[in-house]
């Protein structure tokens, strides 16, 4: 029985770099129907090396009950927008 201070990502390796996979909480940034969509506190593997993200299948299932919009929104916030 895996112990449960173990993270998922415990021992993996990123397949582009080879580097070691931890687990960290990140933030997505999403276009979805021409609105900005900001999901917090994603849990993720994220590559050490090179930063590359993999996501458990449970969290892309909550990530698209979110951008479907099954999920009620915990609150807005405005952005500025510049352009050049």
């Amino acid at each position: 029985m895996k112990d449960k201070t173990t993270s998922f990502w415990e021992g993996e390796i990123c397949e582009y770099c080879g580097g070691a996979i931890v687990e960290k909480r990140v933030t997505l940034h999403r276009q979805v129907r021409g609105q900005y969509v900001l999901i917090e506190n994603v849990p993720a593997g994220v590559c050490a090396q090179c930063a590359t993200r993999y996501y458990t299948a449970n969290v892309l299932k909550t990530i698209d009950a979110s951008l479907r919009g099954r999920r009620q929104v915990e609150r807005q916030v405005v952005v500025p927008v510049y352009s050049l």
